[in-house]
């Protein structure tokens, strides 16, 4: 049932995949230009220290949407089912009256127990988040897109990602395999589109206020843009990529590095097709790093219209705007690219704000150096829309700080895990002589000091003050013992602190059920 007074105010949750946390203009980065973003930083608040609890986009977002650590929803990988247990943002914006729809995706991977083997939500990972409704579900097999292309003429290929192809026609020999733009205008382009149909549905909300998630898939892979965002950046200057001198000299961090480069090199793993990792040299890095700050200039202008017509029809100032990513991308820091395993570059997001309640001189415009992570985002908007926050979440409402306060007792460092077990494969269950559960990380990280604990190999542990790359793994260094086992002991005391507590606020006895919950 709605509580009394129904919603309040509209909802606008943004999300774009694969965006890295220092590639934002208001944060100085040299080539990226973001000026959507820019301006909502400096009418809402940045959060420059945001981190995401999982990696790839499923558990992210399962993350991102339930409020939940990896070791608490469990979805541990894309195609991992979500327990249909958990309450979900959209479950929770249902009871204050709104309808939540999703344009995009939301990539669930639903429950099987109960559905017959037959069900085809149980043969795909990008199932919707219970609670949203799909206003357009735009998954990789890009059909709504493609139909919407083909009713405006264009030839349709049999295999629709050729829809991203570089245009042959501007095609030169010995280019760089992401440098020729794709053949269509940036207008027709799937971010423009899909902003564009969320724009006519904005268009027509007049009797009620709404709950929006706008999920675009920029800037991920397949690293080809549209004119003119292809040549925004000059791939001369792009900042180099941070690493050892070679791949193999950086597999030797670790034996999950390795083993996982070894894969990607190998092509393996389709991160950046139509890009083969064998392709990657010097030149062809900086091209891709170019282009990437390009998909990211090009989210921005797709999200630029959203914002416009917010403006022009006034709902602006009564809506709440949080934009942020499921997850970052490594970019060849680290000879990887995409978005697995422990480096800052594939956990560390952006997070921005934008409170119409907000006093003018009070949060507006603040960056915000305190830690925040992804599980802070569903009891920000809770808290927001006068819902309370379910018990079980594992976040905090930043509602503080978008009033330029700072609450009382706030985390001083992150957490996020990583799972990497095979289940139709057993590709490291086999290369590192390991057992499913035991393929997984868990990282804290504070200011100072990073502590990766996996579950079946050794331990990482890296000086954030002198090796801020994390290319110098101190954790067999004897002299760093002692304070390695303190950093062990603070990742075992927050997994504690923050196991399943659904009930765990009841006690049943004489008189019924009895609760501290305040």
């Amino acid at each position: 049932m709605a509580r009394s007074g129904g919603p309040r105010g509209n909802v606008l949750l943004v999300t774009f995949d694969q965006w890295r946390a220092d590639c934002i203009g208001a944060l100085g980065h040299p080539n990226v230009r973001t000026p959507t973003v820019d301006a909502l930083a400096a009418d809402g608040v940045l959060f420059r220290n945001h981190f995401t609890q999982a990696a790839p986009c499923g558990p992210a977002r399962a993350s991102l949407l339930t409020g939940l650590y990896l070791h608490n929803h469990r979805s541990l990988r894309n195609g991992t089912p979500l327990d249909r247990r958990h309450r979900t943002i959209g479950h929770e914006a249902r009871k204050v009256g709104y309808a939540p729809a999703l344009f995009g995706y939301t990539d669930t991977s639903a429950d099987p127990r109960g559905r017959d083997p037959a069900d085809p939500a149980l043969a795909t990972y990008e199932g919707v988040l219970p609670g949203f409704d799909a206003e357009l579900l735009l998954t990789e097999s890009l059909e709504p897109w493609a139909a919407w292309l083909k009713g405006k003429g264009y030839p349709v290929p049999e295999r629709l990602t050729d829809l991203y192809l570089p245009d042959p026609a501007r095609s030169r020999a010995g280019d760089p395999p992401t440098r020729a733009p794709m053949t269509m205008p940036v207008e027709d382009e799937i971010t423009f589109f899909l902003a564009d149909r969320a724009r006519e549905w904005l268009a027509v909300r007049r009797d009620r206020p709404w709950f929006l998630h706008l999920s675009f898939i920029r800037p991920h892979p397949p690293y080809i843009a549209p004119a003119p965002f292809d040549a925004l950046v000059d791939p001369a200057a792009v900042p180099a990529a941070v690493r050892a001198p070679d791949r193999v000299e950086q597999g030797r961090q670790h034996p999950w590095l390795a083993a996982h480069l070894a894969r990607q090199w190998a092509g393996q793993l389709p991160v950046a097709q139509p890009v083969p990792m064998a392709a990657m040299d010097e030149a062809a890095l900086a091209q891709l790093r170019a282009t990437y700050y390009g998909l990211v200039s090009l989210a921005d202008a797709a999200l630029g219209r959203v914002v416009a017509d917010l403006k022009a029809s006034g709902a602006y100032d009564d809506t709440l705007i949080v934009l942020t990513a499921d997850h970052g991308e490594h970019l060849g820091d680290h000879w990887l690219l995409g978005k697995d395993g422990y480096h800052d570059q594939a956990f560390h997001i952006p997070l921005v704000v934008r409170d119409p309640r907000a006093a003018a001189d009070a949060g507006r415009g603040r960056v915000v150096e305190a830690f925040t992570e992804a599980v802070d985002v569903m009891p920000t908007i809770l808290e927001w829309i006068g819902q309370p926050v379910p018990h079980a979440c594992d976040g905090h409402a930043l509602t503080p700080f978008l009033g330029g306060g700072t609450p009382d007792r706030w985390r001083d460092s992150v957490h996020w895990g990583y799972d990497f077990r095979d289940v139709r494969g057993g590709h490291f269950e086999q290369a590192l002589g390991l057992a499913p559960d035991q393929c997984g990380l868990l990282v804290h990280r504070d200011r100072r000091r990073k502590y990766v604990h996996f579950a079946g190999l050794p331990p990482l542990f890296f000086d954030l003050e002198q090796d801020p790359g994390e290319l110098e793994d101190l954790a067999g260094d004897p002299a760093r013992q002692a304070e390695m086992l303190a950093y062990a002991g603070r990742l075992l005391s927050w997994r504690m602190a923050h196991e399943d507590r659904t009930l765990t606020h009841y006690h049943l006895g004489p008189g019924g059920a009895a609760s501290n919950l305040r």
